[in-house]
């Protein structure tokens, strides 16, 4: 049975996430610490009392949600005994989830990948003026459909096809009036539904390209190891693992499509039988259940789900 530890992304935060864990456990008061040393304040503070419209922000909620997941790697690598090496076929992450699968595989320090998110999150804030650009989901068109819309409505704008999540779920993204264009497009196209999402900037498309520049310039100043196990990149589909592999798909993945649908049928078609979403919220593991029927899917994320998944091994 091969096991894969997959690490969520933004729009998984809430308020108080990562707080049970941290008064449950050392482990994961020992990451929020590391967490809130690296970036010089105290996000747990935030992340536990909020306000959430602070916590939203993306600059704050990139490594937030990092510090949560890897809080819940440590406890159950010292609660249930899990070594990835041993233990994962593979790691994989939506988007900013890519830096939390490859700290909790030993390939970045928690303490470069807070620095990283820190710094990703502000210059995709800053890329695209406010209100230039936006982002919209489609539900119930396939892949191929919902990138014949963003094509047929980008024009001379920016719009394409941002996340690939799977179970006729995908996200564009680019200048406004284009992603506008595109909501009406997908209605009249037959979409479930097509509707704006309350994001900050348009991330993954072009746009980004001048945060990707600044993440090209931050990754070359941090020192990334081999990890434990492969890393499914995000903008591949593939497993990877030479370093320089891995810091051109960081890069990469700003401006480029998340392929997540691509990505877990991949790990499904390799032999992977269960995925365990660690850190906060659920969403991947919907996603995954759609993707692939016949794959088990949990989160680990509480103190409830790490009893829950050490009774699992005990079995």
């Amino acid at each position: 049975m091969a096991v894969a530890f997959v690490f969520p992304g933004q729009g998984s935060q809430a308020v108080g996430m990562g707080k049970g864990l941290a008064e449950a456990f050392a482990p994961a008061r020992r990451v929020f610490e590391e967490v809130d040393a690296a970036l010089g304040e105290r996000l747990s503070e935030m992340l536990w009392n909020g306000p959430a419209e602070t916590l939203t922000l993306t600059q704050n909620a990139q490594p937030a949600l990092m510090a949560v997941s890897l809080a819940a790697m440590r406890v159950l690598e010292a609660e249930a005994g899990i070594d990835l090496k041993r233990d994962a076929a593979f790691v994989a992450g939506h988007s900013l989830g890519e830096y939390s699968a490859l700290a909790a595989a030993q390939s970045l320090s928690i303490t470069d990948a807070a620095r990283l998110l820190r710094i990703r999150g502000r210059a995709m804030q800053k890329a695209v003026p406010v209100g230039a650009g936006a982002m919209a989901a489609l539900i119930g068109l396939d892949y191929g459909d919902a990138k014949a819309v963003a094509a047929e409505a980008a024009g001379a704008d920016v719009c394409t096809a941002a996340n690939d999540n799977g179970g006729e779920q995908v996200v564009l993204s680019g200048d406004k009036a284009a992603v506008e264009r595109a909501v009406e497009i997908a209605k009249a196209r037959g979409a479930k539904r097509a509707m704006l999402l309350p994001v900050s900037a348009p991330f993954h498309c072009t746009l980004m390209q001048p945060a990707a520049d600044a993440m090209a310039e931050a990754l070359a100043k941090v020192a990334v190891k081999p990890p434990f196990v492969p890393l499914v990149a995000n903008v591949l589909a593939q497993p990877i693992s030479k370093p320089a592999d891995i810091v051109r798909s960081l890069v990469a993945q700003v401006t480029g499509t998340v392929r997540w649908r691509e990505s877990i049928l991949f790990m499904a078609q390799a032999g992977v039988t269960t995925f365990y979403e660690v850190g906060a919220g659920k969403v991947l593991t919907g996603l995954i259940k759609r993707i692939a029927p016949g794959a088990n899917a949990s989160a680990v994320g509480t103190p409830d789900d790490v009893t829950k998944f050490k009774a699992i091994l005990s079995v």
